[in-house]
């Protein structure tokens, strides 16, 4: 892959997996409530689960996708449902005590399976497959190069985002400043559910 090409990769890797989106924010807020060490199972699902949806597209079901509009609509409903529920959930847990119960449980397989429902990841999949890998001689060789780099970038930003979260956690455990923490993640949930609607 020439060094301008892989450059470019770069950039937009950076672009998209360090702004905010559903991982990031969930990563954010799994992490103020219960903890890194907890909050980790998540984090390494996202680049399990992201590294999975850009092999699939990658074998033509991105193409599939794209050219039956009733599935996209099945995909972003999911996921739009999905992130709402979080949001519901988010915005009533106002104590450290609340989320260790089952308030805010998103596990491993749960953050593999949001992957597939996340429309931001499905554009930057379909982005990548379409400009460095589809249609190339060495079309293998890039996703060889591609997938190791964007796997690093989704464990990099999540576990940024967690740690921003680990690290406001003692200040959040004060007064009423973890409900309106919480509040503001599941303002940020329904968000991207709103921009999901409008992609």
């Amino acid at each position: 892959m020439p060094l301008h090409e892989f450059t470019a990769l770069l950039v937009l890797a950076s672009a998209m997996s360090f702004s905010p989106g559903p991982n990031t924010t969930l990563s954010t807020a799994l992490a103020a409530n219960l903890g890194l060490r907890r909050s980790m199972r998540f984090v390494l699902a996202v680049p399990c689960g992201w590294s999975m949806l850009l092999l699939l597209c990658a074998a033509g079901i991105g193409a599939m996708v794209t050219a039956a509009p009733a599935l996209r609509w099945l995909i972003q409903g999911v996921g739009i449902a999905y992130l709402l529920w979080l949001a519901f959930r988010l915005w009533n847990s106002g104590q450290l005590a609340q989320a260790r119960s089952e308030q805010l449980q998103v596990g491993f397989w749960q953050g593999v399976a949001l992957q597939f429902v996340n429309i931001k990841a499905w554009l930057l999949a379909l982005t990548i497959v379409a400009g460095w890998v589809a249609g190339q001689p060495d079309g293998l060789q890039r996703l060889a190069v591609v997938l190791p780099v964007m796997v690093c970038y989704a464990f990099a930003s999540n576990l940024l985002y967690a740690c921003i979260g680990a690290l406001l956690r003692g200040w959040l455990a004060q007064g009423r400043r973890l409900l309106w923490f919480n509040r503001g993640m599941a303002a940020l949930l329904v968000l991207t559910a709103a921009w999901m609607l409008r992609a």
